[in-house]
């Protein structure tokens, strides 16, 4: 075959140029086909492989059976109508092993062996209308006329069950002057009710194997699937469908186990098994199918909405990949040597897209739209892909052996983690153990879950409610005073001794616990931080004990961390004398906050505040501004309390936010 250029194709780039060598291209070819009638065989067992066309002919006139070899038409011969599949088959295991070629067309089925006519198959005829006998039988003895003929045979067609014959459905369709002429040529011909076929397929006999004998798989309009036996051509089986197949595929062996699918006008997809009559599974989709091809045991669909669907052989849905163009064809690639299989799908646009599941392996633009494609052994050629473009051109290009298909070269599929195989532990017998206990008492262990659950979300729901009718929150439930409270108590600062005579301030405490505050880790020297240690030299802490902070100041801490610039509400120092500071931001975006007062409520018997109650300046937006007070501790038994926090508005008794300070005992007391 000589290379020749793909017109249309300039504007590729180079990684999809480089798969495939262009062979022939011929826009006059005249072919006019679809997928289902091309097929590729070694019809005289010497190792040539023809390319087998099933041919419509220009408009639907003058169908033929045409075999290519190479470029040109080997040989050419008329049908009788049009084509519907074409496939090549093994009949017998007798050597040498010479495939028969079976084309349909119309009700049968005409077999080839060695490019000559073997055998006609013909569809088993079904019943007729029984009023529809009766009516020709009268015009056969000139009782009635063509004009009441005609008029009986529309109320039929109307009404009856059993669809007319093609020779009453012929007579409806002519004019008032044809009809005499069509009565008298016709009603001496018994009345017959043929169907056709649709779709045809092949499926193995018995074996796996490649060159292993093959049963012809028919698909009817009567909604019905055939299967004949490849030498007797006898029906060796018939199941129903709801509706009239349109593509089909089959997988195992007739004699083991053999699954069906069937797409259907309804837009339907059905499955059938070895021993179902009806169909076991059945995918809806949302449009018609275009096109169905079986890789391995998942299923890809194209339908009118212009959509690539994958289902598992049980109906589940895999993926959907959409398309830039109405799909017109679809077909399989299979490369053998790689063990690569993928779908093929014909564009409106002249595109032909190659997918591995998403992954998009491979765009070849065409001149035309393509019609019809195949990929397979041509000639000596193991890899090659022939196309047929909506002119009736033919395109043949062959993979070069050196091309590899890459996921990267399209567009982006699944991640490659998605296909590691997870490191599964194995079930140990406490697992087994748990499964059954579950699977018995399943509903009783909902219930108590679900119980548990609703009693969680009640019980947060009146905690939450409890906030907000005591505003124990640092924070305002109310968009009309977006505020937000930060309450830290500090000891006075002690002057410690430390190595060198050097004197440093030394912050203790807080509500973390003593761990931080006794190993002196915030040391604040000049600016700047250092660890001191104690004249001991050892840098150890003195022995005291820690105090844990209230649920409820548990609570704030946590309402607190929310903020931008809110810390934990912390108690730090040993006392007796504690510095109380109050961080105060208004939270609105644009509002100031103005006439607040701050109030403080402690047992006066332990402490002892000079400020107890003042009032609060006008609060910008964003601000954080801090409030001092000074806290006395007025008992030395070593008990603390609680010192409450209240931010009012003038007028009102209820309090805006409120911090509850859970006071550490005054220990400088305690020593004394």
């Amino acid at each position: 075959m000589a290379a020749s250029g793909e017109p249309g194709g300039r504007g590729e780039s180079v990684e999809v140029n480089s798969k495939w060598l262009d062979a022939h291209y011929d826009p006059m070819a005249n072919i006019h086909t679809f997928s289902a009638c091309l097929a590729l065989a070694d019809l005289h067992g010497d190792g040539e492989y023809k390319l087998v066309v099933g041919d419509l002919g220009p408009n639907g006139r003058q169908p033929r059976l045409k075999v290519l070899k190479g470029p040109s038409v080997l040989t050419e011969s008329p049908l009788p109508s049009l084509p519907s599949a074409a496939t090549a088959f093994l009949m017998d295991p007798h050597e040498p092993r010479t495939p028969a070629l079976a084309l349909a067309s119309g009700p049968c089925v005409y077999v080839y062996k060695n490019l000559r006519p073997y055998f006609k198959f013909s569809l088993p005829p079904l019943p007729s209308n029984p009023l529809e006998q009766d009516l020709w039988n009268q015009a056969k003895e000139d009782r009635i006329d063509p004009l009441t003929l005609k008029e009986m045979l529309e109320g039929i067609r109307e009404k009856a069950e059993v669809p007319l014959s093609v020779q009453s459905l012929r007579f409806l369709n002519l004019e008032l002057g044809e009809m005499e002429a069509f009565v008298t040529q016709h009603k001496t011909h018994p009345i017959k009710r043929q169907t056709v076929i649709t779709t045809m397929t092949i499926l193995k006999k018995n074996l796996a194997d490649e060159d292993a004998v093959s049963c012809l798989v028919l698909g009817t309009e009567n909604r019905e699937l055939l299967v004949l036996d490849p030498e007797a051509f006898t029906v060796l089986a018939k199941m129903n469908l709801p509706s009239v197949p349109a593509f089909l595929e089959a997988s195992g062996q007739f004699d083991v186990e053999f699954w069906l699918t069937a797409a259907c006008r309804d837009g339907n997809i059905y499955i059938l098994r070895r021993d179902s009559k009806r169909p076991k599974y059945c995918i809806e989709l949302s449009a018609q199918p275009v096109g169905l091809v079986r890789i391995h045991k998942t299923l890809v669909v194209g339908s009118t909405q212009d959509m690539l669907h994958s289902f598992t052989h049980k109906g589940k849905k895999l993926w959907t990949v959409p398309m830039p163009a109405p799909i017109l064809t679809m077909s399989l690639l299979e490369q053998r040597s790689r063990g690569l299989q993928a779908v093929m799908a014909g564009l409106a646009n002249g595109e032909m897209r190659i997918y591995r599941d998403k992954a998009l392996l491979n765009i070849i633009h065409t001149p035309d739209a393509v019609t019809s494609l195949c990929f397979g052994r041509y000639g000596r050629e193991d890899n090659t892909l022939i196309m047929t473009t909506q002119g009736g051109g033919l395109v043949i290009k062959i993979l070069k052996r050196t091309a590899v298909f890459g996921e990267g070269a399209g567009e982006a599929g699944p991640p490659p983690a998605q296909a590691l195989r997870l490191n599964v532990p194995r079930k140990t017998r406490l697992y087994v153990d748990q499964t059954l206990r579950e699977r018995e008492a399943g509903t009783a262990m909902h219930r108590a879950f679900q119980t548990d659950l609703y009693l969680l979300r009640l019980r947060a729901a009146r905690a939450y409610v409890q906030a907000l009718e005591s505003s124990l929150n640092p924070v305002s439930a109310t968009l009309r005073e977006p505020l937000k409270l930060h309450a830290v108590a500090r000891s006075q600062v002690m002057r410690l001794l430390g190595e060198g005579g050097l004197e440093a301030p030394v912050m203790l405490g807080g509500s973390r616990g003593w761990s931080r505050c006794r190993t002196f880790e915030d040391v604040e020297e000049g600016g700047r931080r250092r660890r001191p240690e104690l004249p001991g030299g050892q840098g150890k802490p003195p022995s005291g004990r820690a105090r844990s902070s209230s649920p409820e100041a548990a609570h704030l801490a946590g309402s607190a961390r929310s903020g931008p610039s809110s810390r934990l509400p912390q108690v730090q120092g040993l006392g007796p004398t504690f510095k109380l500071t109050l961080h105060l931001q208004n939270t609105s975006a644009v509002r100031p906050a103005v006439g607040l007062l701050v109030s403080f409520l402690y047992n006066e018997s332990l402490y002892a505040l000079p400020r107890a109650f003042f009032k609060v300046p006008m609060l910008v937006p964003g601000l954080s501004y801090p409030m001092e007070t000074f806290v006395e501790c007025l008992s030395d038994k070593g008990i603390s309390d609680i010192i409450k926090v209240l931010v009012l508005r003038e007028g009102q008794s209820a309090p805006l936010l409120s911090a509850h300070i859970n006071m550490p005992v005054s220990e400088g007391l305690v020593a004394a």
